[in-house]
């Protein structure tokens, strides 16, 4: 009888932990998901809004494009930076290092550079910069959404691990020129430099960490261009398509 009643307390305890980590693993899917929704939203929105406003007024729109999205932007690069704490914990499957590098890339060159230098903001490649991002946001996240929910598309699927593969290096660029047209309004209006007094005798002088910022950002390019062929690869292998099909 006692080994009886141990079976049976191993057997509930069994039973317990199995409902307690699906109950768990069901309500951190629910929390991706809304992310995930919430990003394919705001995303959403500001392609659609570009665009309807490059139809509406042609070149007249890309002046003003910061002024216009900006905010929705920024919020929506504010809360990717969680992508980050959801791979630390667990809950995201992704690689930690290539996450960290593209989240960065666009903090710094979003909110160090545009945004601190009104000049930079009307100029065309912020436009050219937020089409390439939003365009690849939209892809990525509306992917995320329907694999959370087990939906896979093959056509999405070929384009979510495909899209990337070209644009991420004109993205690159983008933000490569975006700092070059910022340095002279850095160099003449000498924002975050900065001049210790005696006796530090020390100074920090911001165009030239953002030339040393340009090298860094090619050689980041290289290592996630890198991640990106092996991911397609992981992704849209003959048996990974097949088992998605099933």
């Amino acid at each position: 009888r006692l080994q009886f009643l141990q079976v049976k307390k191993l057997e509930y305890c069994s039973k317990s932990y199995s409902l307690h980590f699906h109950l768990h693993s069901f309500t951190m899917n629910t929390y991706l998901f809304v992310y995930d929704l919430m990003q394919f939203c705001g995303h959403s929105w500001i392609f659609t809004n570009m665009i309807i406003r490059f139809m509406s007024f042609g070149k007249d729109s890309l002046a003003d494009t910061f002024y216009s999205i900006g905010l929705v932007m920024r919020l929506c690069q504010l809360l990717s930076i969680l992508e980050i704490l959801h791979i630390l914990t667990g809950i995201d499957k992704s690689r930690l290092f290539p996450r960290i590098l593209q989240i960065a890339e666009r903090i710094i060159v979003l909110f160090v550079v545009i945004n601190s230098q009104e000049e930079v903001q009307g100029k065309y490649v912020v436009c050219v910069l937020f089409f390439l991002w939003n365009l690849l946001d939209v892809v990525r996240y509306t992917y995320n959404m329907l694999a959370r929910m087990g939906i896979y598309y093959l056509p999405l699927t070929w384009l979510n691990f495909s899209l990337c593969i070209p644009l991420y290096p004109l993205s690159v660029l983008a933000k490569a020129f975006a700092i070059c047209v910022s340095l002279p309004y850095f160099e003449s209006f000498g924002t975050y430099s900065i001049k210790l007094p005696f006796p530090f005798a020390f100074s920090i002088y911001f165009p030239y960490v953002l030339k040393m910022y340009l090298l860094v950002l090619f050689i980041g390019m290289c290592f996630i261009i890198q991640n990106l062929f092996s991911e397609r690869k992981a992704h849209l292998g003959t048996g990974n398509i097949k088992k998605k099909r099933s």
